[in-house]
């Protein structure tokens, strides 16, 4: 297995329908989100996917620098879906629950997710997902989602240091290397069939299925939202994707944005 993706291969078999019908290939580019934007917004239809070996100036939320050397899956794609613009970040759930659905099947890990966009092994994280969107009106024009995965390098050896008890690899968990493209098709094909689920049978089957990965339900978590932190018990994730918490006060908090770490009881 190498760190290299064989392009001729990346559709060999693919079981989809839209997702993945047109590809886009770079060695290197800055980021594969930024690049798919403006394919997208030349036209490129739904399920256009933008893929590169290495990420210079990749990027997860609020503009976090995203760490992405050759071994790695790094791919956005492009969705067409007639929501309103409020009902885009559940996208976030929907690519997640795809990755932890494959890692789980494929490989037989014990994943979790973590709210809102990580999906973790043994409490490192393994991948990232970072979603976006255009939108008209209220209603959404275009979403990009973007996927990073951790796979064909020693995470303990390539991440800078202060990254090494946070984040692991595929390699690093199974001890080899695996086929790029054949998870680059099982992600795609899981993704094609959560998303049609999603937009025909709605969120709460979605969000059903992604809390029975959610190891933090349940657990004292911390949050970080803006400049402020708060302390409680991680009740629930909501129907509109927010993460509901009990604060040590005994009130319930909603947060729409933050992030969330696990707190020894």
């Amino acid at each position: 297995m190498s760190t290299r993706i064989n392009v001729n291969k990346l559709q060999e078999g693919l079981q989809t329908k839209r997702l993945g019908r047109n590809i886009f290939f770079c060695h290197k580019v800055g980021s594969t989100n930024e690049w798919v934007k403006e394919l997208a917004l030349f036209g490129a239809t739904e399920g256009t996917v933008a893929i590169a070996e290495t990420q210079t100036a990749g990027h997860g939320r609020q503009g976090r620098e995203w760490f992405s050397p050759a071994g790695g899956l790094w791919f956005s794609v492009v969705l067409r879906p007639k929501l309103h613009a409020s009902e885009a970040v559940k996208l976030v759930f929907v690519s997640g629950l795809a990755v932890a659905e494959v890692l789980s099947e494929k490989y037989g890990f014990s994943v979790e997710t973590k709210w809102p966009n990580d999906v973790l092994i043994d409490g490192r994280k393994i991948c990232g997902i970072l979603a976006e969107m255009n939108m008209k009106d209220e209603k959404v024009n275009y979403a990009i989602v973007g996927v990073g995965v951790n796979v064909n390098f020693n995470a303990d050896k390539v991440f800078p240091q202060e990254m090494t008890k946070t984040a692991t690899s595929l390699e690093t968990e199974l001890g080899k290397k695996v086929s790029l493209e054949d998870l680059f098709r099982a992600l795609l094909e899981k993704l094609e069939t959560v998303y049609d689920s999603f937009i025909k049978k709605g969120f709460a089957p979605i969000l059903a299925s992604w809390k029975k990965y959610a190891g933090f339900l349940g657990s004292q978590v911390e949050v970080r939202s803006g400049d402020e932190k708060f302390s409680g018990l991680a009740v629930d994730v909501d129907e509109d994707g927010s993460l509901v918490v009990r604060l040590e006060d005994g009130s319930l908090k909603h947060f729409v944005y933050g992030d969330v770490s696990q707190r020894s009881s």
